[in-house]
């Protein structure tokens, strides 16, 4: 898939699918089946258009942590057929841009746009003053066809990044999941540790992650892990915390310990796909506490993954 920042280069015309999909779950599905059938219904090239940085990083200034990071949102909209990511440079210029500014020098002039998919409550323009019915009803004017696809709900509520953001910050990794469509991965490199866990008995793969990546509940997870070019997922148990037993307690650390496996990963990359929440990190007395409790992680795991 190519990935744009500017617009010079696109595969021109564009059928647009507009949002920041953070996630790529299954309410952004929806709305990526959409653009994938008007794509081929009118002949144009699928573009999922975003913005960067994330607009609610942009006015509050502060760094905003993501379902999904770059790397990983372009292999989730590879794995849908979009052919075209377009992160649009998001600064004062375009924030005020009215919609029907937007409409003609975003979409129009430079997306060459035959149609767009957003869902039911997409907002644009200058303080979000334009609905989705005003980009149908300015899309009309510049012949771009819009398609309004309707929220996807549970039984409670609309499907949403901030739910899912909800769920993984409460250890409700389940629920997050079903959301998603798919197990919350964490990718990453594996980098020299202190190998206290080697010495226990236990030896774990510390992982350096996207430093933009949202971390679910710290706490030890049942996770299964993807090595660099496997295919073969292998069961595991995922300790994400601060290490308040061995250490000052300052840094998050995500350890990753492969049942019944033995190697060297060192400088891989690996997928740890989590699947559940076991229970919530803590201090033990001595390193003995910490052995035995790691064993029962380390058989719940088990019990539940293989």
């Amino acid at each position: 898939m190519w990935v744009f920042s500017a617009t010079n280069q696109l595969l021109l015309p564009t059928c647009v699918a507009l949002g920041n999909f953070d996630g790529v779950h299954l309410g952004h599905q929806t709305i990526l089946r959409a653009l994938m059938e008007t794509s081929a219904r009118v002949g144009g090239h699928s573009a999922v258009v975003s913005f960067n940085p994330h607009p609610r990083a942009f006015f509050s200034g502060q760094p905003q942590s993501l379902l999904a990071p770059q790397a990983e949102k372009v292999a989730l909209l590879s794995e849908l057929g979009v052919e075209q990511l377009v992160l649009l440079p998001f600064d004062e210029n375009l924030a005020r841009l009215s919609p029907q500014d937007f409409v003609e020098r975003i979409l129009v002039d430079r997306l060459s746009a035959k149609t767009v998919a957003v869902g039911a409550d997409f907002r644009f323009g200058h303080q979000r003053q334009g609905t989705a019915a005003d980009l149908r009803r300015l899309g009309e004017t510049w012949g771009v066809e819009v398609e309004i696809v309707a929220l996807k709900s549970d039984s409670a509520a609309r499907i949403s990044s901030s739910r899912i953001r909800a769920a993984l910050g409460a250890g409700q990794i389940e629920q997050a999941n079903r959301w998603l469509g798919r197990p919350y991965c964490l990718q990453g490199t594996v980098l020299q540790g202190s190998q206290l866990g080697r010495r226990l008995g236990f030896p774990t793969a510390n992982l350096a992650l996207p430093q933009d990546k949202l971390l679910p509940a710290l706490g030890v997870y049942a996770a299964q892990v993807l090595l660099t070019d496997s295919t073969e997922f292998l069961p595991a148990a995922l300790n994400l915390g601060r290490r308040p037993t061995v250490g000052k307690g300052e840094t998050v650390v995500a350890e990753v310990h492969l049942l019944d496996w033995r190697g060297d990963l060192y400088g891989q990359e690996l997928s740890v796909y989590l699947h559940r929440f076991l229970r919530e990190e803590r201090r033990f007395k001595d390193l003995t506490a910490l052995k035995e409790q790691i064993q029962r992680d380390c058989q719940e795991a088990r019990r539940i993954l293989c």
